[in-house]
C-alpha cells in the first residue's frame, strides 16, 4: 500500500482535505466520459463506416461487451474495500486510457488479422468491454464511493455541487467530442482522450487522493480527530448477501438501472431517434444542453435539501419525472415533445444523481459499500447494455423506435408504484430529520 504521507501529509493542507478529494472524485467522473455512453456515441456512425458494420453489429458488440463487463464489477467492488479508491482510480484510469487507444487501432489490427467481418466484430466487443469496465464500472464507482467517507452530515450538499459540474460536463460532453474529431479526425481525438485520462489524470489520482479520513489522522466533515462529540451517526453496515435480501436494495437498484437503460439508449442512438421525428444532427446533439440545465437546477434544489430528508420522495420524483420525459420521446415528432423529453429526462437525471450517491450508504453502511454498489453497478451497466440494442432491434423488426420507448414508459410506471408501497428505514441524523 502506498504510504499516506506520500508525496506529502494531508493534515498540512490549508483546507480541508476532503475537497481536494472532492475535486478529484468530480474529476474522475468526468474522465470518466470515454467509457460513458455518451464518449461513444459520437462514435457510433464513424465506426458504421470505417470497421464496415451495420448499426445493429456494433450496438450488438456494445450490448456483448457491457453485459460482460457488468459481470465483473461486484468483484472490482470488493477490491475497491481491500485496496481503497486511490489505487483504484488510478488503476482504473491508466486502464481506461489504455482501451480509448485500442479502439483507435481497431481497423488496423483488424486488417492485420485479416479483415473479416467476425474479426472485426471480435475487437470492437473486446474494446467496448474494456471502456465499459474500467470507464462506466470502475473509475465511475469508485470515484463516487470515495468521497462518501469524507462527508457524513453534508454528504448529499457535497455530492450534489459534483453533480452540477459532472451533469454539465455530461452534457457537453458530446459538442467537446464532435468537436476534437473536426479538428484532429476521430482517430485523434480517441488518442487525446486516451492519453488524457490514462497518463495525465491517472498519475495525479495517484498522487493526491487518499482513502478516508481516518487513514490520514483526520475525521469527516473536517471534524477534530479527538473530538468524539462530532463524529457522525452512520447506518449500520450490511454485507453484499444482506443488501441481496432487502427489497429496498433492488427497487432502488432496479430504478437506477432504468435511467442507465433509457438514457443509454436514447443517448446512443441520440442522431437517429430525433433524425425520424424530422430533426437534424445539429438539433439531437443540442438536446443535450436544456436537459443539462433541468438536471443541473434539479440536482442542485435537491442536494441542498436532502441531508434533511428521506430519500424515498426522491426516488418518486425521479421515476415520475423520467415516466413524463418518456412520454415526450414518444411524442418527438409534436411541438411539445422535445421540450417534455428534456424536462422529464433533464429532472430525472439530475434526481438521479442525488439518489445514486446516496442510496447505498444510508441504507447498508459504509464498511461493504465496495460490494454493494459494485452490485448495483453491474445492474445499471447490464442495463445501459440492452438499451442499445433494444432500440435497435425495434428499428429493425417494427420500423421505429417508438414501441422499445413505450416499453420503458411502462417500466417506469411499474417501479414507481413498487416504490411507493415498498418501506424504507434509513438513518437520518437526529436533529436534521425530517419527511
Amino acid at each position: 500500500m502506498i504510504p499516506v504521507t506520500w508525496p506529502f501529509d494531508p493534515r498540512r493542507s490549508p483546507v480541508f482535505y476532503g475537497w481536494v478529494v472532492w475535486a478529484f472524485s468530480t474529476a474522475g467522473f468526468l474522465f470518466s466520459i470515454p467509457g460513458q455512453t455518451m464518449g461513444m456515441a459520437v462514435f457510433t456512425d464513424t465506426f458504421i463506416e470505417v470497421l464496415n458494420l451495420s448499426r445493429t453489429q456494433v450496438s450488438m458488440a456494445y450490448l456483448i461487451g457491457t453485459v460482460a463487463s457488468s459481470l465483473f464489477l461486484t468483484r472490482a467492488g470488493r477490491w475497491y474495500d481491500l485496496y481503497g479508491g486511490r489505487i483504484m482510480i488510478a488503476g482504473s484510469a491508466a486502464a481506461l486510457g489504455l482501451m480509448v487507444l485500442v479502439i483507435s487501432a481497431v481497423d488496423v489490427l483488424s486488417r492485420w488479422l485479416g479483415g473479416s467481418t467476425a474479426v472485426t466484430f471480435c475487437l470492437l466487443l473486446s474494446a467496448f468491454f474494456g471502456v465499459r469496465f474500467f470507464g462506466q464500472g470502475v473509475l465511475t464507482s469508485c470515484s463516487r464511493n470515495v468521497l462518501l467517507l469524507w462527508f457524513v452530515r453534508r454528504r448529499g450538499l457535497v455530492s450534489g455541487i459534483r453533480s452540477v459540474f459532472v451533469s454539465f460536463g455530461f452534457a457537453i460532453a458530446p459538442l467537446a467530442i464532435a468537436f476534437l474529431i473536426s479538428s484532429f479526425g476521430w482517430r485523434g481525438a480517441l488518442w487525446f482522450m486516451g492519453l488524457t485520462v490514462g497518463l495525465v489524470f491517472a498519475v495525479l489520482a495517484l498522487v493526491f487522493i487518499r482513502d478516508n479520513p481516518a487513514s490520514c489522522g483526520l475525521q469527516a466533515d473536517g471534524g477534530k480527530p479527538d473530538d468524539q462529540g462530532a463524529a457522525p451517526l452512520e447506518a449500520p453496515s450490511k454485507t453484499i448477501d444482506e443488501a441481496r435480501r432487502s427489497p429496498v436494495f433492488w427497487i432502488y437498484s432496479l430504478s437506477l438501472g432504468m435511467h442507465a437503460l433509457f438514457g443509454t439508449a436514447l443517448t446512443f442512438h441520440v442522431v437517429a431517434v430525433f433524425a425520424e421525428s424530422g430533426f437534424s444532427a445539429e438539433i439531437a446533439f443540442g438536446y443535450f444542453l436544456p436537459a443539462a440545465v433541468f438536471s443541473t437546477a434539479s440536482n442542485l434544489i435537491a442536494s441542498s435539501i436532502v441531508d434533511r430528508h428521506r430519500l424515498k420522495p426522491f426516488l418518486l420524483v425521479m421515476l415520475g419525472a423520467l415516466s413524463i420525459g418518456a412520454v415526450g420521446l414518444i411524442n418527438l415528432a409534436q411541438p411539445w415533445g422535445y421540450w417534455v423529453l428534456a424536462v422529464g429526462f433533464g429532472v430525472g437525471g439530475g434526481l438521479w444523481g442525488v439518489v445514486s450517491n446516496l442510496a447505498f450508504i444510508r441504507f447498508f453502511g459504509p464498511l461493504h459499500l465496495g460490494a454493494v454498489s459494485g452490485f448495483n453497478a453491474s445492474i445499471s451497466v447490464f442495463a445501459s447494455a440492452v438499451g442499445p440494442a433494444a432500440f435497435s432491434l425495434g428499428v429493425d423488426h417494427l420500423g421505429s423506435y417508438n414501441a422499445a420507448a413505450q416499453i420503458c414508459f411502462v417500466m417506469l410506471v411499474l417501479l414507481l408504484l413498487a416504490a411507493l408501497v415498498i418501506k424504507q428505514q434509513e438513518v437520518v441524523h437526529p436533529a436534521k430529520a425530517a419527511g
